[in-house]
């Protein structure tokens, strides 16, 4: 049976999240105790107890998504080894695309919280330049969002920014463009959610970010991963250390296709899904794409 691993993105975390793994599993404890000596802060600390805003903080949530994963995929390691090494492919969503390539062995568990870390912070920074945000829009096909966002943008600037599963396209833009885009969707029908995130992401407005990414994928040691692991921006497995900086440098300002790569990863021959990591949002994405493939939990 082929099975692949999904790791989960920004929005993915909550106060309380890692503790018991670190109570119960000494490997998912030591993960995070290096974290903290690499970001030279108490992550499992802010992880346990919040407060709730500076845990959802952009710089501090994606460290701590990353890092929770990995914990949760050691944990499930000491007590099924075998199970825990049986991948055939892997992906994360957004964020949890660097959680991927660390298990797949492209890039080592100190380099990859380094870059999370500046890939936090850039976001953050460029988030907090240009007031934008995103929100989902739920029942409408592709074609009807891009139309609606062509529409809303002689407010602002707003585009589709994650691709999710039918029916759940995440848009992105400034505040002016989301607001406009807002009242559209909802005058015609369909249900919308804003995000509690920073900003647009996946959008220019974070060209910044993109920027200093560059400079510091360029300077991380990657290598080819040992399993297929799917890319965010074109739903295809890297093939090259060189395409993994370009395509993760490139994810922060490009939507997220994510439903496309959970069909590509079908027809791979995938017939059983892990989420691994804090929350169960993959698991319920998945199953709108198709309901009857198996996929197991193990929450951080």
């Amino acid at each position: 049976m082929k099975i692949a691993f999904l790791f989960p993105g920004q929005g993915a975390q909550y106060v309380g999240m890692a503790t018991g793994l670190c109570k119960d599993f000494t490997q998912a404890n030591e993960l995070f105790s290096l974290a903290g000596r690499i970001l030279g802060y108490d992550l499992l600390d802010l992880c346990a107890k919040g407060p709730v805003e500076k845990l959802n903080s952009t710089r501090i949530s994606q460290p701590a998504i990353y890092v929770s994963s990995l914990a949760a995929l050691e944990a499930w390691r000491m007590q099924d080894p075998e199970g825990a090494d049986n991948c055939a492919a892997a992906a994360g969503l957004s964020l949890g695309e660097y959680t991927a390539l660390t298990y797949a062995g492209a890039i080592d568990f100190e380099s990859g919280l380094k870059l999370v870390q500046e890939r936090g912070e850039a976001m953050q920074v460029a988030a907090e330049a240009i007031p934008s945000g995103m929100l989902s829009v739920f029942g409408g096909e592709k074609a009807a969002v891009e139309e609606m966002c062509q529409e809303a943008s002689a407010a602002g600037l707003i585009q589709i920014a994650n691709l999710l599963c039918p029916g759940n396209i995440a848009v992105s833009g400034d505040l002016a463009g989301c607001e406009a885009l807002d009242k559209l969707a909802t005058a015609k029908g369909y249900k919308t959610v804003r995000l509690a995130v920073a900003g647009a992401f996946h959008t220019p407005i974070m060209n910044p970010a993109l920027k200093s990414l560059k400079i510091k994928l360029q300077a991380t040691e990657i290598q080819s991963p040992r399993l297929p692991v799917y890319s965010n921006v074109d739903s295809q497995p890297h093939a090259s250390p060189e395409s993994i900086r370009e395509k993760l440098a490139n994810q922060v300002v490009k939507p997220v296709l994510w439903e496309d790569t959970i069909r590509r990863l079908l027809d791979f021959g995938i017939e059983k899904f892990h989420e691994i990591g804090p929350g169960r949002v993959l698991a319920g994405l998945v199953k709108r794409v198709n309901r009857k493939i198996e996929i197991i939990n193990h929450p951080a």
